[in-house]
C-alpha cells in the first residue's frame, strides 16, 4: 500500500473518531455502517446472522465482539477484516487498561 493511501486512509480513520468522539470501536464501525446504509437495527442483524437485541447491545457497547466474530462481520459485510480484527483486538486491550497500538496486515 503507498504512502499516500495510508495516510488517505488515517484521515478517514481519524475523521470517523472525531465524529463519533474517541477511539474507533466495532460498536461504532457497526453502527457508522448501518446509517451509511440507511438499514433498522433489524435489518442489520439479520444481514450479520444474530438478533436484533445482540446487535443493539453490541452498538450499546454491552455486549464484547472479538476479533474472531469481527473478522467474520467484516466478511459478511464484504470489508477487509484486517481492519475489523484490529479494532477488536485494540478495544479489548483497551478496556483492559494496556496502551498498545496493533497493527493487522492480511496475509
Amino acid at each position: 500500500m503507498s504512502t499516500e493511501k495510508r495516510r488517505t486512509k488515517g484521515s478517514a480513520l481519524g475523521f470517523l473518531e472525531r465524529m463519533t468522539g474517541g477511539p474507533m470501536t466495532i460498536a461504532k464501525l457497526l453502527k457508522t455502517l448501518r446509517e451509511n446504509e440507511s438499514l433498522t437495527l433489524e435489518e442489520f442483524a439479520q444481514r450479520l446472522g444474530i438478533s436484533k437485541q445482540h446487535l443493539c447491545d453490541i452498538e450499546k457497547g454491552r455486549k464484547v465482539v472479538l476479533a474472531t466474530r469481527a473478522a467474520q462481520f467484516a466478511l459478511i459485510l464484504g470489508e477487509p477484516p484486517a481492519f475489523f480484527i484490529q479494532t477488536a483486538l485494540e478495544e479489548e486491550f483497551r478496556k483492559s487498561g494496556i496502551k498498545i497500538k496493533i497493527k493487522v496486515d492480511a496475509a
